[in-house]
């Protein structure tokens, strides 16, 4: 079987899972291309285990201190090129597109008949999950950004929700060794690269009790007293995972998904004007799982560090590994045997 592997890279999430995949499909003989869009190629880092990828611009949405910025996203947009990319991309020789909700691989596919597969979060809102800030255009965005033949949708629970018709939704895939570490619980991952960094300083400083290690801060780097500002590494951000008790967090959904995997305290604060994240917010309270804030202050960061952990953790199974192997069987994906080995503890 030979492989197209489409990955939106405007996230890091979509990238750490395209890692988990890229391990499992390694293991199993299966020859992979990958291709990457939505951020400059020279920001992109860590990137050896795919080989000799590929780039296209892609699309995008900016943000600006913390909220979406609908009038710069539509600026920074070349329709053109995209549409270019589109039409030159040849996907004919490959037996599978596999999309991460990216444009390009998605809709090339689309146009010259090759099967696709669309593997991701943003997938799991084409059913009926937990919902915040829905609207019209958001539907559009995840029913006609990269479609495909079927999909699945990945998410922190199945919310009951039946398998029919090839659509079904599967744990997070994570890109975790399986033993959870030992954790220091005063100190605290911090990830917010969609704040002022200016804010977040103002946010951290006078807590002083913890030792922060922060990712995101865009061209900022050392030690400012308690806080350690870190430029982009998959190993060190790994690192400090495993180390925190806490995570302090937009509301992404991979890093979350690894946060909870890892059993650490969790708060996140959504981008405002997302949907995607807005919603995780709202099933991470309903399921119990994290708490959360739309406005972030000393005050409330120190109220969440000093109280209890929400009442309900939760363990994933290995589900890279499981999707590759019936990708490979062929048929439909089942994802009924995944939730079973799900814990909700």
């Amino acid at each position: 079987m030979r492989l197209l592997y489409g990955v939106q890279a405007t996230g890091n999430g979509h990238i750490s899972r395209a890692r988990a995949m890229a391990k499992q499909l390694q293991l199993l003989g299966v020859e992979v291309d990958f291709l990457f869009s939505g951020r400059p190629a020279d920001q992109l880092f860590d990137m050896p285990c795919f080989g000799q990828w590929q780039h296209r611009r892609g699309l995008t949405f900016a943000s600006r201190a913390g909220r979406i910025d609908y009038l710069r996203s539509v600026c920074q947009a070349n329709l053109r090129q995209l549409w270019s990319d589109i039409q030159t991309l040849d996907t004919r020789g490959y037996d599978l597109v596999i999309t991460d909700f990216e444009p390009v691989t998605a809709w090339a596919a689309k146009r010259q008949g090759t099967p696709v597969l669309a593997l991701g979060h943003q997938y799991a809102f084409l059913h009926s999950i937990p919902l915040q800030d829905d609207s019209w255009f958001s539907r559009r965005v995840f029913h006609h950004f990269a479609p495909s033949d079927q999909h699945i949708g990945l998410h922190w629970h199945h919310f009951d929700i039946a398998q029919a018709n090839g659509a079904a939704i599967a744990p997070p895939i994570i890109d975790l060794p399986a033993s959870i570490p030992s954790t220091d619980p005063n100190r605290v991952l911090v990830y917010l690269p969609f704040e002022d960094p200016t804010a977040v300083r103002q946010w951290l400083l006078p807590l002083t009790g913890y030792q922060f290690e922060i990712y995101g801060c865009q061209g900022i780097t050392g030690r400012q007293q308690q806080l350690h500002f870190h430029p982009p590494s998959v190993s060190s951000f790994k690192q400090h995972l495993a180390q925190a008790g806490a995570v302090l967090s937009n509301a992404g959904f991979e890093l979350i998904s690894e946060a909870l995997q890892w059993q650490k305290k969790i708060m996140v604060k959504p981008l405002q004007g997302q949907m995607e994240q807005a919603s995780n917010a709202l099933a991470l309270q309903q399921l119990q799982l994290a708490d959360s804030q739309h406005q972030l202050s000393t005050d409330n960061i120190s109220t969440w560090l000093q109280g209890p952990a929400p009442g309900r953790k939760v363990q994933y199974p290995n589900v890279a590994a499981d999707i590759c192997r019936q990708l490979l069987a062929g048929g439909s994906f089942d994802s009924k045997n995944l939730w079973l080995q799900t814990k909700f503890i």
